[in-house]
C-alpha cells in the first residue's frame, strides 16, 4: 500500500489517531458539521490580499507571501484551541518544501482572535515530523481503526456520530 501523508493527516495525528485512520481510508467527516463549515468560511474569507490555496505535491498552502525577502507560508485556522496540531501541520508543510529545496518560514494565523505565530523548522521539529510521518503510516496500515477513546475534541468533531453511535 503506497501511503502519502498529507497536512490534514498530520493535523489529525496530533488530535486523534482514530481520525487519522478514518481520513486515510476515505471515510469523510460530516461536511455540514457546523465547525467544519465555520472553518471553511474563516479560511475562504480571511487574508484576501495574499495568494491562497497553492497546491504543491500533496500539500495545499493557505497563503504564500514574501516578507522581508523570506518566503512565508501561512496556515489559517478558526481557533487556537488546537494550536499544537495546527503547528504540526505547518511544520509538515515546511518540511515538504525543504525536501524540494525551498526554504520558508511559517505563520499560524487565527483571524477571529487576531493572533499570529511564526513557525520555523528546526532540527528538533524536523525529527518530530519524520517520526510522526512514520507513526501515521503505521496507523494507516492497520486493518482496523484504532479503538474509540473519548477526548475533549470529540464534542466538536465531524466524525462524532461515526465514533460515538
Amino acid at each position: 500500500m503506497d501511503i502519502e501523508v498529507t497536512g490534514s493527516l498530520m493535523q489529525s495525528y496530533s488530535i486523534c489517531k482514530r481520525q487519522v485512520w478514518l481520513m486515510a481510508h476515505q471515510i469523510i467527516p460530516d461536511q455540514e458539521h457546523p465547525y467544519i463549515e465555520i472553518g471553511r468560511l474563516v479560511d475562504d474569507n480571511s487574508y484576501d490580499r495574499d495568494r491562497k490555496k497553492i497546491h504543491f505535491e500533496n500539500v495545499v498552502l493557505d497563503l504564500v507571501r514574501i516578507d522581508k525577502d523570506n518566503l512565508l507560508i501561512g496556515e489559517v485556522k478558526k481557533s487556537s484551541k488546537a494550536e499544537s496540531s495546527a503547528r504540526m501541520q505547518l511544520l509538515f508543510y515546511l518540511y515538504k518544501l525543504k525536501q524540494s529545496g525551498i526554504v520558508a518560514k511559517g505563520q499560524l494565523l487565527f483571524p477571529e482572535e487576531r493572533k499570529r505565530e511564526i513557525i520555523e523548522l528546526t532540527p528538533e521539529t524536523e525529527d518530530q515530523i519524520i517520526k510522526s510521518i512514520e507513526e501515521i503510516k503505521e496507523i494507516i496500515q492497520k486493518e482496523k481503526a484504532p479503538a474509540f477513546s473519548k477526548i475533549p475534541y470529540c464534542k466538536n468533531c465531524g466524525y462524532k456520530e461515526f465514533c460515538m453511535s
